[in-house]
């Protein structure tokens, strides 16, 4: 019980905050900590270096995240009706 309840406040301090820590990036995106700092060594993740130390904008790792969407079937076909009636 006392677990959850420090997961519940680690998320809610997490919400409040736009620029978070190398851990805070971890919990955000699912990845280890060592996979974000390989992200940031590759350059393959925004990021800001400041005395040593990393930091990311929680605007820009969501933006990050969701940068490659899938689009639906849906989205799909409407996009080809719309080529086939622009395109004849």
């Amino acid at each position: 019980m006392e677990r959850r309840f420090d997961q519940l406040q680690t998320a809610t301090l997490l919400a409040a905050k736009n620029v978070i820590d190398v851990e805070e990036a971890a919990m955000l995106t699912g990845y280890t900590v060592k996979g974000i700092y390989t992200l940031t060594s590759e350059k393959r993740i925004p990021h800001y270096k400041k005395n040593g130390k990393l930091y990311f904008k929680k605007d820009e790792l969501e933006a990050w995240m969701t940068e490659n969407k899938v689009l639906t079937q849906r989205e799909i076909n409407s996009k080809a009706q719309t080529y086939v009636a622009t395109h004849k």
